[in-house]
């Protein structure tokens, strides 16, 4: 990411045009249904969260986080606020890193949409994948313990902890294909892309046959710029950013992860280009061999085809973030950023194709 596409994410902001809402209204509601809450209130909005709007919530028993719908016109199924409460709920039970809801909210009266408020986790988000903050020495502990934590969530049941009927099993890049190919062809205000329309082609023709049709949650936009590290440790402590969470094949979930060796650091932190034994960073082979040794397998069937496929659904969420921003209902401040880089997401998914044609 560059230097603006961080200073965009980083810290907060007052709140928007366009995404202000009853703060006393909200404060009463508080009171009501979160244990404990005192105010005043304060309201601030996060710079980051490019599809539902993310605000601090200052007050005088603590903070907090809100996360909401993004008010206007939205497409059906998007913006699930509720489904990522949720997924939290349910990993909360299992000591899963993830931060504690306080409560949700299905009401659109109280401050015009659906939402939820969780705690506020104090740490370190790293928006360059290359870590510079970190010593060169510490590097690999910190891969190690993103690694660690992508192999223990796709070591969960999801029916152990409620969530059986989280999403539809089995055939999940037949699915997913098709989700996002509809949302990219329906998206007409966006406009359309070669690239794009090539992997709408290709991908449903070429999805490799797998022995074991694996259901596990997939978190599905699984990076290092959604977590949470320990303030001077290498330890997870949230993970965040659960909307594209669902059942799903773990293996697509860790290809999208280690998409990072192969994605420009302009785009979202990636590692494409550095120079990774200097860095002291672990390259991909043996990365994708930890977490194949930590989920008990030999290899990852088909991981070219799942790092286009990921490439492709990537692309596809920037075209929509491309449409809101037409549409003038972006949650971020960098969305037109994210929508200039869809064409160049749209052209990586189509150079992992093996042998292409």
């Amino acid at each position: 990411m560059s230097a603006s596409g961080q200073e965009a994410n980083l810290g907060t902001t007052p709140v928007r045009a366009g995404y202000a809402f009853d703060e006393s209204a909200l404060e009463a509601w508080l009171r009501v249904n979160v244990p404990g809450f005192a105010g005043p209130l304060r309201v601030e909005q996060f710079k980051g969260g490019q599809s539902n709007p993310t605000y601090k919530l200052v007050a005088a028993s603590g903070t907090y986080v809100l996360r909401r719908k993004p008010p206007g016109q939205l497409l059906k199924g998007a913006h699930a606020i509720e489904r990522e409460a949720r997924v939290l709920q349910a990993l909360g039970t299992t000591g899963f890193p993830v931060a504690r809801i306080h409560a949700v909210c299905t009401d659109d009266a109280v401050i015009g949409t659906w939402f939820y408020v969780m705690e506020m986790v104090e740490g370190r988000i790293f928006w360059d994948a290359t870590i510079p903050e970190v010593p060169a020495f510490e590097r690999p502990r910190y891969f190690d313990a993103m690694n660690s934590t992508i192999a223990r969530l796709h070591s969960l049941d999801p029916a152990a902890i409620g969530l059986s009927d989280y999403g539809k099993p089995g055939n999940y890049f037949a699915r997913q294909i098709a989700r996002w190919s509809r949302q990219y062809l329906d998206d007409t205000d966006a406009g359309r892309d070669w690239n794009m329309d090539l992997l709408v082609e290709w991908l449903p023709d070429n999805i490799p046959a797998d022995e074991k049709d694996e259901v596990r949650i997939v978190h599905g936009d699984f990076r290092i710029d959604n977590m949470i590290f320990h303030p001077t440790e290498p330890r997870v402590l949230a993970v965040l950013d659960w909307e594209l969470s669902t059942l799903g094949h773990p293996l697509a979930d860790f290809a999208y992860h280690s998409m990072m060796y192969h994605m420009p650091s302009h785009i979202v932190a990636g590692l494409a280009g550095a120079d990774l034994a200097a860095l002291h960073i672990p390259p991909e082979t043996a990365y994708v061999a930890s977490y194949c040794d930590r989920t008990g397998r030999d290899t990852i069937p088909g991981y070219q085809f799942a790092l286009a496929f990921n490439f492709f659904r990537l692309a596809a969420i920037f075209h929509g973030i491309k449409g809101r921003a037409i549409r003038g209902t972006a949650a971020s401040a960098q969305a037109h950023e994210r929508a200039a880089a869809f064409p160049e997401l749209a052209a990586l998914g189509v150079a992992q194709i093996p042998q292409r044609y």
